[in-house]
């Protein structure tokens, strides 16, 4: 794909992220595509893909997602984001919260025939953990 075709994709995803619409998004990897995330852990095939997206939403169904500029190489791509939501539904095993988080993280995607083949999903997962309280930290302490 051309720059300007993947710049226009992923046009269409921000769309789909700001619907929270699991199956355009999902539309967008390959039938036989991969996602991997601290969250859901490797998803193979489209099916299995749009339920992490259903399931993400329904956890946190004031998902924003905020894509940064793209950073393209031949038939990959990384999208570095700021993702914000509400804990509204059990996860982990933990009733919702009402706690809200912001986390920063990245994209990583390779693509094939037009389609995300591999989606790599890379966050500040324990970051996320702490806001919604399911973690504990302290400062660190001067060196």
């Amino acid at each position: 794909m051309t720059r300007e075709e993947l710049t226009t994709f992923e046009a269409h995803r921000r769309e789909a992220w700001d619907r929270r619409d699991s199956a355009r998004l999902a539309s967008g990897h390959r039938a036989d595509g991969t996602v991997t995330s601290p969250m859901f852990g490797t998803v193979h095939g489209r099916p299995a893909i749009e339920a992490s997206y259903r399931n993400l939403f329904a956890i946190f169904a004031d998902w924003e997602f905020i894509g940064d500029e793209l950073v393209i190489d031949g038939d990959r791509v990384v999208e570095g984001f700021t993702a914000r939501a509400t804990h509204s539904q059990e996860f982990l095993g933990i009733a919702g919260t009402g706690r809200r988080f912001q986390i920063r993280g990245v994209l990583l995607f390779r693509f094939a025939d037009g389609l995300i083949a591999h989606e790599e999903r890379v966050y500040d997962f324990s970051g996320m953990l702490i806001q919604l309280g399911v973690l504990k930290a302290k400062p660190a302490r001067g060196y």
